[in-house]
C-alpha cells in the first residue's frame, strides 16, 4: 500500500522545532552540570538569623504536618537563598535532608533513628564541598542525629539535655568551644519546647503560638550569628 507523502510545509516547520528542542535540551544539561561540577564556596558563618529563623518555623510547621513535598521546597529555597547552593545542587540537598528527617520521624527505636546516619553523612559531606570553613563531617551528622535523639526522647531527657546537644553540635560545625553557643543553644531548645506544648494542645499549635516560636528562634538564631561572626 502507498504511503501519504507529508506535505513540504509540515516537513518545513518540524525541523526547526527540532532543532529548538534539541538546543533547549543542551543548555538544560550544560546548566545542570556547571551548577553540579563547577566549585562554589561561601562561608557558612554568613546567613540573615531572620530569615533563618522564619524558614525553620515554616518547615517544622511542614514536618509536623506529614507535607514532605512542602518541606522539601523550603529546604531548597533555604539552601539557595542562606547557604548559596546553586539551585541543582540545592535540590540534591534538599532530598537528602528530608529524606533524612522523615526516616527518622518513622522511628520507633534508637536503632530505626541511626538509619538517618549515612543520608546525614553524605547530606553534610555536600554542605562541607560548598563551605570555606571546615568540618568533621561524620562527627558532625552524629551529633545532628544525636540532638535530634534527644528531643525525641523527652521521657528520658530535659530540654537542658536539648540545650547541652545543640551547643555540641554548633561546636563542632563551627570548631568553638560549646561554651560559646549556650545562649544560642537554651534559645533554640526553649523554641522547641513552645512547639512541643503547642503540639499538645486540641487542635495543635495557634498562629499566636508560631509566632511566639518564631520569636524565640530569631533570638537563638541572632545569638548564632553573634558568635560566629566574631
Amino acid at each position: 500500500m502507498p504511503t501519504t507523502p507529508v506535505p513540504q510545509t509540515t516537513a518545513r516547520y518540524r525541523q526547526p522545532a527540532r532543532w529548538i528542542w534539541r538546543g533547549a535540551l543542551l543548555a538544560l544539561l550544560l546548566w545542570i552540570l556547571v551548577d553540579v561540577f563547577v566549585p562554589v564556596q561561601h562561608s557558612i558563618r554568613q546567613f540573615d538569623p531572620a530569615e533563618v529563623a522564619r524558614l525553620e518555623t515554616a518547615m517544622w510547621r511542614s514536618y509536623y504536618d506529614r507535607r514532605p513535598v512542602l518541606l522539601f521546597g523550603q529546604l531548597r529555597g533555604g539552601l539557595q537563598q542562606q547557604f548559596h547552593a546553586p539551585f541543582w545542587r540545592s535540590v540534591g540537598l534538599a532530598i537528602q535532608a528530608t529524606r533524612a528527617a522523615f526516616v527518622f520521624k518513622k522511628g520507633r527505636s534508637r536503632a530505626d533513628y541511626e538509619q538517618a546516619l549515612p543520608i546525614l553523612i553524605d547530606y553534610y559531606e555536600s554542605i562541607q564541598n560548598l563551605s570555606e570553613d571546615r568540618f568533621n563531617v561524620r562527627k558532625l551528622a552524629a551529633s545532628e542525629l544525636n540532638w535530634w535523639i534527644v528531643h525525641r526522647q523527652r521521657d528520658r531527657y530535659s530540654y537542658a539535655d536539648l540545650a547541652d546537644a545543640l551547643a555540641q553540635t554548633a561546636a563542632v560545625q563551627y570548631n568553638q568551644p560549646p561554651a560559646v553557643f549556650g545562649r544560642y543553644a537554651r534559645q533554640r531548645a526553649e523554641a522547641m519546647r513552645l512547639c512541643d506544648e503547642a503540639g499538645q494542645q486540641a487542635g495543635g499549635a495557634t498562629e499566636t503560638d508560631w509566632q511566639r516560636i518564631e520569636q524565640a528562634l530569631n533570638q537563638a538564631w541572632a545569638s548564632l550569628y553573634k558568635e560566629v561572626r566574631r
